[in-house]
């Protein structure tokens, strides 16, 4: 991507960056604290007329220290303006508090990685998601998904549906172009896609395919919608040495599901499915590739959250570039038919075929 493909700081420039960088935990931390204690939203309120440390201090029942000195952070991490008697929210601060992604976003670092990000030089050091002891005792933070502790519980689904969800609308008709009868989505998780295509087309049998603990919670939701008829239920370790997949489908489905994986562990799984898919099925992957991406904030938070899947998650895996993807998807017997980027919020669409034998 041309925005990584040079430095192109001065020598003051990077020093500055340097030094934001130093102190950027104490600066997350004030905006979360901002954002927490009402002062932003205070300062939305008053506009463009502002107000003062003794009127924000008297709203939000906290002592004029305490607001000035979150407020003097926030001026110098450009979420505030100060003109030398009142305060007003700056655009930054205005997202914070109005986008939806961003707030998801912070929601999931300061809840879900922020204190297991203590331990990331363990997990780099042993390859193991040293951070996950933060949240419970569970070999990867999927076992764990549906006992994780609140606010990290809700913090992660929303920020995991959040995505997708914006991507699913403009995908439906896609996929439904091809009038699958038959749908099998691996890695289901919460069952979240499977209810969207059950919603979309009354005739469309459904397989879900993930560990069990996934499958219940998936299952429950099902229900719960009254999808249970068109639904079947295969719970599987796609990791055990000889996995045994369903063998039906006319379009198999992957949904941000390679990069839970390491790279081995991607090549086991594609050739599983590669091996139990009929000749005449599609495989769809739908991933986030930081290589893909339109804008270098983009790409930022895909390489960041990577380090979530390193310290967290399973201490392998990532958010591949689309290159190495797709040599995984070449080694396992697959070709590629058709590649579309830019999908909801960054997401691209893999349409992939048994490769022919020669």
């Amino acid at each position: 991507m041309p925005h990584y493909a040079q430095d192109n700081l001065s020598a003051m420039q990077a020093k500055e960056l340097a030094q934001y960088l130093a102190f950027s935990p104490i600066a997350f931390k004030a905006a979360r604290s901002l954002q927490r204690l009402g002062l932003l939203k205070a300062l939305d309120e008053t506009g463009s007329a502002g107000a003062s440390v003794q009127t924000l201090a008297a709203q939000a029942g906290l002592s004029e220290y305490g607001v000035q000195v979150l407020l003097d952070m926030g001026m110098s991490a450009r979420l505030v303006t100060f003109d030398g008697e009142r305060y007003r929210l700056a655009k930054t601060g205005y997202f914070l508090l109005h986008d939806a992604m961003t707030r998801v976003n912070m929601a999931f670092t300061d809840d879900v990685c922020y204190r297991a990000m203590e331990h990331l030089d363990e997990a780099i050091r042993d390859g193991t998601p040293a951070g996950l002891r933060e949240l419970g005792d569970w070999p990867t933070i999927y076992q764990g998904l549906s006992r994780l502790p609140e606010p990290a519980r809700s913090s992660w689904f929303e920020f995991d549906h959040f995505y997708s969800d914006r991507a699913f609308p403009e995908l439906l008709p896609r996929v439904f172009a091809e009038r699958p009868g038959c749908i099998v989505d691996v890695g289901a998780n919460t069952g979240r896609w499977s209810s969207q295509c059950l919603n979309y087309d009354a005739q469309v049998q459904m397989v879900l395919v993930d560990l069990p603990q996934q499958l219940q919670l998936a299952r429950d939701n099902l229900v719960q919608q009254g999808h249970e008829q068109r639904a079947t239920f295969h719970p599987v370790n796609l990791l055990e040495p000889v996995v045994e997949l369903p063998r039906c489908g006319d379009i198999w489905w992957m949904s941000q599901f390679l990069d839970c994986f390491s790279a081995p562990e991607v090549l086991h799984i594609l050739r599983a499915v590669h091996a139990a898919m009929p000749d005449h099925a599609k495989l769809y992957i739908l991933e986030l590739c930081w290589d893909r991406q339109q804008h270098a904030a983009a790409s930022y938070s895909l390489n960041a959250t990577s380090l979530y899947f390193t310290c967290l998650a399973n201490g392998n895996s990532r958010f591949y570039r689309s290159d190495e993807l797709l040599a995984l998807v070449h080694q396992a017997g697959f070709e590629l038919l058709e590649q579309h980027d830019d999908i909801g919020l960054g997401h691209t669409l893999l349409q992939l075929g048994k490769a022919c034998r020669s």
